[in-house]
């Protein structure tokens, strides 16, 4: 797992709203990472939800949102239809940005990816890093205590 102050890798990555470049979101706006394991699953419907629901507290930093797991397109997109997710869920192929970000290898052809929320400040480093099922304030706190000037 990544640590806070680290640079955030940079990744380019298909998803359900076209290709992500992740250089054209650091700098410029905060971006949260949201890891998570398999689509349509209980916990991990719960944090998307919570995600999709504080639209406006995410809009109020300008806040860049994407979901991340090695699923197909395909079924990223049934799920955010299903839920109603108008940020993207990015098809990490082969589990690379999971590796990237230190999240999950994969091992047999499976990838024991451990849900992960990651904050990239607009220094471009990590500015908080945290496994489970963080709640929206925490995440929000950890992107307005990144827009601060020291």
């Amino acid at each position: 797992m990544l640590s806070v102050g680290q640079s955030a890798p940079i990744f380019i990555a298909e998803s359900t709203q076209g290709i992500i470049a992740l250089n054209e979101y650091v700098g410029k706006r905060p971006v949260v990472l949201i890891f998570y394991p398999v689509d349509e699953t209980p916990g991990c419907t719960a944090q998307l939800c919570a995600v999709r629901d504080a639209k406006e507290d995410y809009a109020q930093y300008d806040a860049f949102v994407a979901g991340i797991n090695p699923a197909s397109l395909a079924k990223h997109s049934k799920f955010a239809d299903h839920h109603n997710f108008d940020f993207p869920l990015v098809h990490d192929e082969g589990g690379k940005i999971n590796e990237m970000y230190g999240v999950g290898k994969m091992l047999l052809g499976l990838l024991p990816q451990k849900r992960t929320v990651y904050v990239i400040g607009l220094d471009g480093k990590i500015a908080y890093a945290k496994r489970g099922l963080p709640p929206t304030e925490e995440i929000l706190q950890a992107i307005s205590s990144s827009q601060r000037v020291e």
